[in-house]
C-alpha cells in the first residue's frame, strides 16, 4: 500500500518560509497561560497531607504508585483541574489519565490517599463516569488504584444519591465487563462501604497485606442500632465496641484471600501490588502495533515549538490550519479529501505514530470569491457553510466505513445564520452531520485549538458526542461559549435598549449590564475554567499536543472491536481518484 500511505503528499510550510506576523506578545500570552495551568495542576497535587507524612505511615501516595506503575514517558493526565462542585479541597479526589502499563495502553485512575484518606467527595462520581466512558470508547482496560475511606459523611447529600451519584460507577464497571473490557484493581488501606464496592466491583482484585474491603467499616459496624440519641453511657459502650472492632476490622486479607477468595493475589510490599497489575496487563488481548501501522512512525518535518508563532493568542488573528497540522502529524504529510469543496474545512487522512487517522479542522481567513455559493456575502473561515457541512458528513461516513478513528480540531464561530442560510438547509445539514457521527462507531478525539462556539461545537465531534468522543483537550488559547460575550449581550439587551430609548430613559445602565455580561462570558470561558468545569478533559501545552494525539491513536488501534483491511479501504481510493 505504499502509494496510498507511505508516501502521502507533504504539506505545511517551514516557519521561515511563512508569513511571520505573530508578535512576541502572542507567544508570551500562550506560554503565560500554560504556565498558569501547570501551576494550578502542581498545586492540586500538593493538597492534603504531605508525601512525607503518608510515607511515614508506611504507605505510598497515589502519585508515587503511578510513577512506578506506568511506563516511563507515557503518562497523559486528564481532568487535572476538574472540580465542578468547587470543593474546599480543590479536587474530586481521584487522579486519572491515559498511560501504557507493561507496553499496553490503559485508562488509569486512583484515589488520592493524601486527601481524607481517599474519600468520596462531590464531583467525584462524575469524574469516574468520564473515565469509564474513555475506557468503553477506546476499548481499553480500566486500572484502579483503590484506597478509599468511603463517603465524606458531612456532605453526603451532594453526591450519594441520584442517577449519577456515588454508586453509578459500580454499574459502569459491570457494563465494561459485559463488553469484554476488564477492570483491574490494586487495593490499599481501609476501604469500607462505598470504598468496599469500589474495590469489589472490578474484575481482578490484587491487595496489599494491610488492605481490607467491607460493606461497613469499624465506625459503621460499631455504631449500628442507634438508640435515639447520645449520652455518656451510650458513648462508653460505643468506645468499647470501637476499640474491639479496631483490633479485628471486618474484611481483612485473612477474610478475602483465605476465605472468600475475592483477592486473587496479596503482596507484602506496596510495589508488589503494582507488579501484579503489570502481570495481568501483559495477559490482556492487544494487537501488536504492526497489525495496523500503515508506515513506520515518523516525526513531523517541523518542530512543535513553531506552534507558538503559528497559533495566534489573539482570537481576531487568522492563521493557516495546514501549517499547524504539519507540526503534529507524521512526516507533515496528509491526503486531503475534496480540497476544492467546502474550503472552510480541512478533511483528510494523516498518520500519527504510523497509524492512519482521519482529521477534520476549521480553516481560517477569507474564503475564495463566490463562496458560499448560495449567498451574496463573502465566506469567512471558522464559520461553517453548506458545502463544508456536506463534506464533513461524507468524510465521517467514509471513516466509519473504513474503521478509521477521527481527530477533530475546532476553531469555530458557528454555522452560517440568516434566512439565506436557512433556505440552504444548514439547520438540517448540521443535524445530518450529528447523525453521520452517531452512525460511525469509531473513536473520536477533539482538540479545541481556540474557539468552540455555537452549534458547531456540538456537531464537530464535541464532548456532547458521548458515545464517540473519547476525550477533549484544549490549549492556552481555548474559549468555549454559546456565542461571544458581546454578541450574547446584544442578543439579551437589544430589545430592552430600544424600549428604554423610546421611554426616554438613560442608556447607561443598559450599557453597564451589557459590559458586565460580556466580562462574565470572558471569565467563564477561560482555559482553566473550562478544565475545572469539564468543558474539556485537559488543557494541554502546545508542545505536548502531539503526544496526546499519539496516545489516542495507539489506544484506538490497540484492541478495536472491528476493523477494515487497508487494501479494502475506500476512502484513500476516493481521495486519489
Amino acid at each position: 500500500m505504499r502509494p496510498y500511505f507511505e508516501r502521502m503528499p507533504t504539506f505545511g510550510k517551514a516557519l521561515k518560509e511563512s508569513r511571520i506576523t505573530r508578535t512576541l506578545a502572542s507567544r508570551q500570552g500562550l506560554e503565560g497561560v500554560e504556565a498558569e495551568i501547570a501551576r494550578l495542576a502542581a498545586a492540586r497535587r500538593e493538597v492534603g497531607l504531605p508525601d512525607a507524612e503518608i510515607n511515614k505511615r508506611g504507605a505510598l501516595t497515589v502519585w508515587q504508585r503511578l510513577g512506578y506503575l506506568v511506563d516511563p514517558g507515557t503518562w497523559h493526565p486528564l481532568h487535572s483541574l476538574y472540580d465542578p462542585e468547587e470543593n474546599a479541597e480543590g479536587t474530586t479526589n481521584v487522579v486519572d489519565g491515559l498511560a501504557r502499563i507493561a507496553g499496553r495502553w490503559a485508562v488509569v485512575i486512583g484515589f488520592d490517599n493524601k486527601v481524607l484518606a481517599g474519600a468520596w467527595i462531590p464531583g467525584q462520581s462524575e469524574n469516574i463516569l468520564r473515565v469509564t466512558d474513555i475506557a468503553q470508547r477506546l476499548r481499553l482496560p480500566l486500572v484502579w488504584l483503590v484506597n478509599c475511606s468511603g463517603v465524606k459523611l458531612p456532605e453526603q447529600e451532594r453526591f450519594y444519591g441520584g442517577r449519577r451519584g456515588g454508586g453509578t460507577p459500580f454499574y459502569r464497571h459491570a457494563e465494561l465487563q459485559q463488553l469484554g473490557i476488564p477492570v483491574l484493581a490494586g487495593i490499599y488501606g481501609t476501604n469500607p462501604a462505598g470504598g468496599g464496592y469500589q474495590a469489589i466491583s472490578p474484575t481482578i482484585l490484587i491487595a496489599h497485606k494491610d488492605a481490607n474491603i467491607a460493606v461497613g467499616g469499624v465506625g459503621i459496624v460499631s455504631g449500628m442500632a442507634p438508640k435515639g440519641g447520645f449520652d455518656a453511657a451510650v458513648l462508653e459502650d460505643l468506645i468499647a465496641r470501637t476499640r474491639d472492632m479496631r483490633e479485628r476490622p471486618p474484611g481483612s486479607v485473612a477474610t478475602h484471600f483465605e476465605h472468600t477468595g475475592f483477592f486473587t493475589r496479596v503482596y507484602d510490599e506496596e510495589l508488589g501490588v503494582l507488579d501484579g497489575i503489570k502481570d495481568y496487563m501483559r495477559a490482556l488481548p492487544a494487537y501488536d502495533p504492526m497489525m495496523f501501522r500503515v508506515a513506520a512512525p515518523a516525526e513531523p518535518l517541523y518542530p512543535a515549538s513553531d506552534l507558538y508563532h503559528l497559533l495566534p493568542f489573539d482570537q481576531g488573528e487568522t492563521y493557516s490550519f495546514d501549517d499547524v497540522l504539519a507540526r503534529l502529524v507524521d512526516g507533515s504529510e496528509a491526503m486531503e479529501f475534496r480540497p476544492d469543496y467546502g474550503p472552510e474545512v480541512f478533511t483528510g487522512l494523516v498518520k500519527i505514530d504510523g497509524f492512519l487517522v482521519g482529521v477534520i479542522g476549521n480553516r481560517q481567513g477569507v474564503l475564495p470569491r463566490g463562496y458560499p455559493e448560495y449567498a451574496d456575502y463573502p465566506g469567512i473561515g471558522g464559520k461553517l457553510y453548506r458545502q463544508g457541512l456536506i463534506k464533513m458528513s461524507e468524510f465521517v461516513t467514509h471513516c466509519g466505513r473504513d474503521r478509521v478513528p477521527i481527530v477533530w480540531f475546532q476553531d469555530t464561530t458557528g454555522i452560517d445564520v440568516g434566512e439565506i442560510a436557512e433556505r440552504a438547509e444548514l439547520l438540517g445539514l448540521g443535524q445530518s452531520l450529528i447523525y453521520s457521527i452517531q452512525s460511525t462507531d469509531v473513536p473520536m478525539m477533539l482538540a479545541v485549538l481556540r474557539k468552540g462556539s455555537a452549534a458547531a461545537h456540538y456537531i464537530m465531534g464535541g464532548p456532547t458526542a458521548n458515545r464517540h468522543n473519547a476525550f477533549t483537550v484544549g490549549t492556552a488559547a481555548t474559549e468555549i461559549y454559546v456565542m461571544h460575550g458581546e454578541t450574547a449581550a446584544v442578543a439579551t439587551y437589544a430589545r430592552r435598549a430600544v424600549k428604554d430609548k423610546d421611554a426616554g430613559k438613560p442608556l447607561g445602565p443598559i450599557a453597564d449590564k451589557m459590559n458586565e455580561m460580556a466580562r462574565s462570558y470572558h471569565e467563564r470561558s477561560r482555559p482553566a475554567w473550562c478544565a475545572r468545569h469539564g468543558l474539556v478533559d485537559e488543557i494541554v501545552a502546545l508542545t505536548s499536543l502531539r503526544g496526546y494525539l499519539a496516545a489516542f491513536a495507539g489506544a484506538a488501534y490497540q484492541n478495536p472491536g472491528s476493523l477494515c483491511a487497508r487494501h479494502q479501504m475506500l476512502l484513500p481510493r476516493l481521495i486519489r481518484g
